[in-house]
C-alpha cells in the first residue's frame, strides 16, 4: 500500500515537481499550496508523513507543525527551508521534526529521508503494538487507544494515551508541569498549558475507580502521578 504524504509548500512550481517525483516512487500525495489549507487537509484525511515548507502564508511551518503534533502526537515530519538560521533549525528540532532539509536539494535526496523515516517509523510501531500497559486495575491499549478496568471500556485520543504513558513512566515523583507540555504538547505557551489543565481532569475521571490511583497537583511545581 503506498504511502500518504502531505506536502505543504507555497511555491507552486517546486511543490508540483515534488508531488510528481514523490508519486513516481509510490507516493501518494495530497498538496497545500499553504499552511491553513495543509491544516484542513489534515484534519480530515489520514496520512504517513508529512513534509512542511517553514516559511509560507496565513500559516507558517513551525506553527502548522504545533496543530498538527496537538491532533496526532506521533506524525512523522520533515521540514524544508531556505533559511540557514541555526536558530530556526533548534526550533524545528525541539518541535520534534524528524528531519531538516535546506533549499536547495535534489528530489531523490527528499524521498531517501521518507524512505529512512518511514522504515524506523514502522519499526517502531511494530514494536509497541501489543503492548499492554498495566496501571494499577487498570490497562492501558495504546494501539487500540483504550483504558479497561474489568470488563468497563474508555476510549481514548492519541494525545491521552501520550499524556498516560509520560505520566506512567515518571511515576511516584513530582513532574514538573514543563517538561509534560515539552514531551506531549512541545510547547509550553499559555494555550498548551490549559489545554493541559482539561486533559488532566479528564484523567482524574478515568482512573476514579481505584484508590490506589491518583494525579496530585503539586503547587508551584508540576504533578505527581501516585500509584501505590
Amino acid at each position: 500500500m503506498n504511502r500518504h504524504v502531505l506536502l505543504a509548500e507555497d511555491d507552486e512550481d517546486l511543490r508540483n515537481v515534488l508531488a510528481q517525483y514523490l508519486k513516481v516512487f509510490d507516493f501518494d500525495v495530497t498538496s497545500a499550496k499553504d499552511g491553513e489549507e495543509a491544516l484542513r487537509f489534515f484534519e480530515n484525511n489520514a496520512f504517513d508523513i508529512c513534509v512542511l515548507d517553514v516559511m509560507m502564508p496565513k500559516m507558517d511551518g513551525f506553527t502548522l507543525a504545533e496543530k498538527l503534533i496537538d491532533i496526532h502526537p506521533e506524525m512523522p515530519f520533515i521540514f524544508l527551508t531556505a533559511r540557514t538560521l541555526k536558530e530556526d533549525k533548534i526550533r524545528g528540532l525541539k518541535l520534534g521534526a524528524d528531519d531538516y532539509i535546506e533549499k536547495p536539494f535534489e528530489a531523490d535526496e527528499l524521498v531517501l529521508r521518507l524512505n529512512n523515516i518511514m522504515k524506523r517509523h514502522v519499526r517502531s510501531s511494530s514494536s509497541d503494538r501489543h503492548e499492554v500497559l498495566g496501571i494499577g486495575s487498570y490497562a492501558l491499549h495504546p494501539a487500540r487507544l483504550t483504558l479497561t478496568r474489568a470488563d468497563e471500556i474508555q476510549n481514548l485520543t492519541k494525545k491521552e494515551v501520550a499524556l498516560i504513558q509520560f505520566l506512567v513512566a515518571n511515576k511516584n515523583r513530582v513532574v514538573k508541569r514543563e517538561d509534560i507540555l515539552s514531551a506531549v504538547w512541545k510547547s509550553s505557551d499559555f494555550f498548551s498549558g490549559r489545554s493541559m489543565d482539561v486533559f488532566i481532569s479528564r484523567l482524574r475521571k478515568y482512573f476514579k475507580d481505584d484508590s490506589n490511583i491518583s494525579i496530585e497537583s503539586i503547587r508551584g511545581v508540576g504533578l505527581e502521578f501516585r500509584v501505590c
